[in-house]
């Protein structure tokens, strides 16, 4: 992406009121491909959230408050448009660590699964701005059946007594597109059809890795633009 599309998407990003969260990075990366990446990684995050935030408003249904046991145990594996834009935000966001993730050491490195998971932090996630897209999308997401229909089953983690608390009483099972209807009165996106545009963003090669194996060599990569760019200037 060149220079002048950059400043574009920033401006247009600036009046519709949206803050970048990478912008500063994206600025000392500009010109190449890793900026147009994570500058599309933005957008498509970004759809996810509205996406989310319109079945959460309508459904009142919700994570509940400092949860997290989803991530207890699973390390994330990333595609390389999501460690790349990871690398950003840490980069703009907790430079403090980043010379450290390169290095291959994490926060909670002792964790077995994700290394950025903090047990004694009420809300868990240290890089929730950042975070994978799978973290993103599990618990506020549907699927789809064989016959294209959605399909929604609250995370099996959501306390059995909070799901009986619902207006119509819910279990952990799958509800099929008209049950949703009937309780919620919309329906939630669909994980697989957010997924396709950031899937797209690696046409070559889809596949992943996990986190502690991707991202400290994803950030030496930036951090290598970056000094290249700058001697450039």
């Amino acid at each position: 992406m060149s220079s002048i599309l950059l400043v574009t998407a920033f401006l247009r990003l600036f009046f519709m009121g949206k803050k970048m969260m990478v912008e500063k990075i994206l600025n000392q990366l500009k010109g190449t491909n890793e900026a147009e990446i994570i500058l599309q990684m933005e957008n498509a995050y970004s759809k996810i959230a509205s996406e989310q935030n319109k079945w959460y408003e309508k459904s009142s249904f919700t994570c509940t408050s400092g949860c997290g046991e989803c991530c207890r145990n699973f390390e994330p594996d990333l595609l390389e448009c999501e460690a790349l834009y990871m690398a950003a935000w840490l980069m703009e966001n907790q430079p403090e660590i980043v010379n450290k993730i390169a290095e291959g050491n994490f926060p909670f490195e002792k964790n077995k699964g994700c290394p950025f998971w903090n047990e004694h932090n009420s809300y868990h996630c240290t890089i929730y701005g950042g975070r994978s897209c799978i973290c993103r999308l599990f618990g506020g997401c549907g699927s789809r059946s064989k016959n294209g229909k959605i399909m929604f089953k609250p995370c099996k983690f959501y306390p059995t007594e909070k799901l009986s608390q619902f207006k119509t009483p819910l279990a952990h099972k799958n509800y099929m597109q008209e049950e949703i209807l009937n309780i919620f009165g919309t329906v939630p996106p669909v994980m697989s059809d957010l997924m396709e545009e950031v899937e797209n963003l690696n046409p070559q090669d889809k596949r992943t890795k996990l986190i502690r194996d991707s991202l400290p060599e994803t950030v030496r990569r930036l951090k290598w633009i970056i000094s290249m760019n700058d001697q450039a200037q």
